[in-house]
């Protein structure tokens, strides 16, 4: 009864660039979740699931994802899995449908959760990892979340390991480079362990990408975040840099620290500044640089460094340069959904709506930066 099982054990988050990828989760919640900024995890144990638990949800993804080559079949499609079978699959069996929708998507993409998969001794995972690409063949990438100081625990040996046997990327939390920021955080490391884990990495021929959270200096500490998370991406050259706009709902152990006025949040023109001033800085690296997430005002600063750089900073000039009515317009449009970038300002349809909530907040006595700050809390 139990071998023919075709559920598996998931978490809760993944990174948006791995939005098309089967999660598979090793160990549940994180093991540090002292974060201030963090909503995740708060109140929850974190654990390592056993290898063998680990095993068996492969091989009952593998059962999944057999049922649903058998329909692709049955329908004429010879095994493949496009939309019309994902959606029978939805339809009658939508317990298999994260691996349909997996499937769909070239069965490429392989996503380790939760916070911190790397704790699990090395060994165990080279068998994971080579379990996983002889049972899919069509796994090309294979990636998840680590701490820096659990990255400092391995040698650059355990990561040749780990990628020879399949592993292709680590995501790392950088946040911020500046020590005090960090510290404030209670991230639980320094700069310069950021910078050596980062280094270990890069020599093991890994790919790795590190994510900065503007605004988390906050109105005391926003030039020394910016400067800071510069010089130390510049010292670890990452291939991917991505930035994620700090916003803290109540279930944040920061909320309080806001509500009281410990903590002063930047509004959005001053985290565009901060942006800019962290661009500027980052100097010798060629990381591509994303902001992919839906936090972030301006999306479409994008780019690979340094050839995009100039690219990059006359997005940000863009904004900066409209009056601030304007601006104001843009972050209301941007947050409520109707802007993706400052040319969709132009849009008569777009900003006809825009201009009317607008108004009605005007007309409320609403603050459009306070309302503004309520609906970055609905993207977490």
């Amino acid at each position: 009864m139990f071998a023919k099982r075709t559920d598996f054990e998931q978490g809760p988050i993944r990174p948006p660039s791995e939005a098309n990828s089967l999660l598979l989760r090793l160990t549940r919640n994180c093991p540090w979740n002292r974060c201030l900024f963090c909503p995740v995890y708060k109140g929850e144990k974190f654990s390592r699931r056993g290898l063998e638990e680990i095993k068996e949800d492969i091989e009952a993804i593998e059962r999944a994802a057999d049922v649903i080559k058998n329909i692709s079949v049955s329908n004429g499609f010879g095994g493949a899995v496009n939309r019309q079978v994902a959606a029978q699959v939805q339809s009658q069996h939508p317990e298999l449908f994260q691996v349909a929708f997996w499937l769909f998507h070239g069965g490429e993409n392989v996503f380790l959760q939760d916070g911190d998969s790397l704790l699990l001794p090395v060994d165990q995972l080279v068998e994971i990892l080579e379990l996983l690409t002889k049972k899919f063949p069509s796994i090309k990438r294979i990636t998840t979340y680590a701490r820096s100081r659990t990255l400092l625990r391995r040698s650059v040996e355990d990561f040749v390991r780990l990628r020879e046997a399949g592993l292709n990327r680590i995501h790392v939390g950088l946040e911020s480079g500046n020590d005090e920021v960090l510290e404030y955080m209670q991230k639980g490391v320094t700069r310069s362990q950021h910078i050596e884990a980062g280094k270990k990495v890069k020599t093991a021929g890994l790919s790795l990408s590190e994510y900065v959270i503007l605004g988390l200096g906050g109105k005391n500490k926003w030039r020394e975040h910016a400067l800071d998370s510069a010089k130390a991406l510049n010292a670890i050259n990452p291939d991917f840099i991505r930035v994620r706009t700090l916003a803290v709902p109540a279930s944040s152990p920061l909320y309080e620290k806001v509500q009281n006025g410990e903590f002063e949040l930047m509004a959005d023109d001053d985290i565009v500044r901060e942006e800019k001033m962290f661009i500027e800085n980052l100097q010798g690296i060629e990381s591509s640089f994303y902001s992919d997430h839906i936090l972030n005002l301006l999306e479409d600063v994008n780019g690979k460094l340094p050839d995009d750089k100039q690219k990059m900073l006359e997005i940000i000039e863009h904004y900066l340069s409209l009056p601030a009515v304007e601006r104001e317009r843009f972050c209301l449009g941007r947050r409520t959904g109707y802007y993706r970038t400052i040319d969709d300002m132009q849009d008569e349809s777009l900003s006809s709506v825009v201009e009317r909530n607008y108004k009605q907040l005007q007309d409320k006595g609403i603050s459009v930066d306070q309302y503004i700050k309520k609906m970055m809390l609905r993207f977490i």
